[in-house]
């Protein structure tokens, strides 16, 4: 299983980014996927989550309202829409997946994750 992210980068605060997170390596049907971020001497923070067939959804309290995820079955691909950035959301990025589970929101639930993607923002 292989997951890569892309789509980080330096925004202004009040900005957008979409984070991508190709997934390859089998089915992913039954999985849950999720983005997760760990901003410097912190740790890892839970940001959203999707199931794969259902596309039942679930965000962290600092980005609801804000962050919207969502997946494409036929480009086997998540996305993490994030709007009205705020500097606190300066943080690596990061997308992982799971079957092991019907659905969770635990990091260490999760069993394949991506490289991250620095996502930056200015105020």
């Amino acid at each position: 299983v292989q997951l890569q992210a892309s789509g980080g980068g330096l925004v202004q605060a009040g900005g957008s980014l979409r984070l991508s997170c190709a997934a390859s390596g089998r089915t992913f049907s039954n999985d849950v996927l999720g983005w997760f971020r760990r901003a410097p001497g912190q740790e890892r923070e839970f940001v959203a989550a999707i199931t794969w067939n259902s596309g039942r959804v679930d965000y962290g309290a600092s980005v609801k309202g804000r962050f919207t995820i969502s997946r494409d079955n036929n480009k086997n691909t998540l996305y993490l829409q994030m709007n009205s950035l705020k500097p606190e959301d300066t943080a690596v990025y990061y997308c992982a997946t799971t079957n092991r589970y019907s659905w969770t929101v635990v990091p260490t639930s999760y069993d394949y994750w991506g490289q991250g993607t620095q996502v930056t923002v200015s105020s």
